[in-house]
């Protein structure tokens, strides 16, 4: 008589009750529609990420390249390109989803939205481009670290020496320093665990940002005049033929500061839905393009304006060592902390598509599936896989070993910015767009997007010889594992 509801109909008791999103695209209230636990992103932790990625060392080039362009110039090409990544950023989210953009079959990584809407060799050329593209960014960012870590120690070496000492030093030891850290946070196993890295980088390039606008400024103040000309470096200062060449490679460093294309659909798969994925991606994008395409004018106009045609390739080490020198110091430890953060968003992407593939292709294998569990008494204990920390381990130590020997920043950048640019952040998303929205073959809209690309292309390849020309130049001087500055 007193058996309860459950145990007539044969059930167990329910000490809870479970409540079940019937909306399709939430899947239900612990998962998401494809399965997977449910996402959590929103449009500011999209941000933080994509700003984490933007900002970076690229920011400090900036000043140099407007230098080569000039007033004019310089500041219209940083719109064009804050323009065309906004456009294209947004035909790229459309194509985080096939088919249906509320329901349709979601695409992880960049490489699955290429193989659902192009499909063949396009997909593995895409693969190799994005990739190598990742790698050449890990490298530049080790060096470029690097160069911070070496600018606190001069600024104090300096001061200590009332100028006397030149403090020159090998940059080796801190990039291996830097691939140190790289080694321990590479095992954070992927994207939605580094929401707390992304917050910190992203507060860290607002910090550096802002010193080195404020000495900029300072700068400017101190002269009492705004140096530069409207068409960019002097010839005499350069030739003619370095100035031609290093206009194009100030491409592709405006392009490098601008690239995160290659990991935009990997951020995108961390955002909650509804709203749509597509919708939520398109503001995060206008709010992170607005604030560093705000940053950047600011940083690399008053660079500028503060050392003319002497602008120096990167922006805070190129202050020399004037007072405030403990600020200057202030901002090389944001760059830093913000690299190594920057660096781990970058790479995501990369760890992931080799552990997929390598769980593929030997699903029996302990050393590549099992996690083992390692427990720290009082502290906390996490998952460990083995293939993953041996991988990413050699990762960090072959981008490296391979800064250690190309430690030049400036001219890399140029050339990561220009192989990157159109393949990544245009070509790939304007046919992807063309392909999902069944845009006909030469109606107004397919051939503005044509030009569009096309106009991209040419940019690219003038800037990537502009910086072949400066690496090549580069190699002449610099010897391996022994550079010092």
């Amino acid at each position: 008589m007193g058996e309860n509801t459950a145990t007539k109909n044969h059930l167990p008791p329910q000490p809870f009750s479970v409540s079940i999103d019937t909306n399709p695209q939430s899947g239900s209230k612990w998962f998401d529609d494809d399965g997977r636990p449910k996402r959590t992103g929103t449009a500011w932790t999209a941000s933080a990420h994509i700003i984490t990625a933007v900002i970076g060392s690229g920011v400090l080039s900036l000043a140099w390249a407007i230098g080569q362009l000039g007033w004019i110039a310089g500041p219209t090409v940083m719109l064009l390109f804050s323009f065309v990544t906004y456009y294209t950023s947004i035909l790229l989210s459309a194509c985080y989803r096939s088919g249906d953009p509320v329901n349709g079959k979601r695409n992880y990584t960049y490489m699955d939205a290429v193989r659902a809407n192009l499909g063949g060799v396009k997909v593995k050329i895409c693969g190799f481009i994005q990739y190598v593209n990742l790698f050449g960014v890990a490298i530049g960012y080790t060096i470029a670290s690097s160069i911070s870590m070496m600018a606190i120690k001069r600024a104090n070496c300096f001061h200590q020496s009332d100028g006397k000492d030149p403090c020159r030093m090998n940059a080796s030891p801190y990039m291996i320093g830097f691939g140190i850290a790289e080694i321990l946070l590479s095992q954070i196993p992927g994207f939605d665990q580094l929401h707390w890295l992304s917050l910190v980088a992203a507060v860290m390039s607002f910090t550096y940002s802002t010193i080195g606008l404020g000495l900029g400024i300072g700068k400017v103040i101190e002269n009492k005049k705004v140096r530069g000309s409207l068409t960019g470096i002097s010839i005499g200062t350069v030739t003619q033929t370095q100035k031609i060449w290093r206009s194009f490679q100030a491409l592709g460093d405006i392009a490098f500061a601008y690239s995160y294309s290659m990991i935009l659909v990997e951020i995108q798969d961390t955002v909650k839905a509804p709203p749509t994925e597509a919708k939520t991606m398109k503001k995060a994008t206008l709010i992170s393009v607005a604030v560093t395409t705000l940053f950047y004018m600011f940083c690399g106009c008053f660079g500028y304006a503060a050392f003319g045609d002497l602008a120096p390739g990167n922006l805070l080490t190129g202050f020399g060592f004037y007072n405030p020198y403990w600020l200057l110091d202030i901002a090389n430890v944001a760059i830093v902390i913000h690299l190594i953060g920057a660096y781990q968003v970058y790479c995501q992407p990369l760890f992931a598509f080799v552990e997929k593939e390598a769980a593929r292709r030997f699903p029996d294998s302990e050393f590549v599936t099992k996690d083992v569990k390692i427990s720290i008494p009082g502290l906390c204990s996490f998952n460990l896989n083995l293939f993953r920390m041996v991988w990413r381990t050699l990762f960090v130590v072959l981008t490296t070993v391979i800064s250690m020997l190309l430690p030049f920043f400036n001219d890399i950048v140029g050339l990561l910015g220009a192989l990157g640019f159109w393949p990544l952040t245009v070509y790939f998303p304007v046919e992807m767009y063309i392909s999902q929205k069944k845009i006909p073959k030469w109606s107004t809209r397919w051939l503005c997007l044509q030009i569009l690309s096309v106009a991209c292309l040419i940019i690219t390849i003038a800037a990537a010889a502009g910086s072949i020309a400066g690496v090549m130049g580069d190699v002449k001087t610099i010897k391996p594992f022994q550079t010092s500055y």
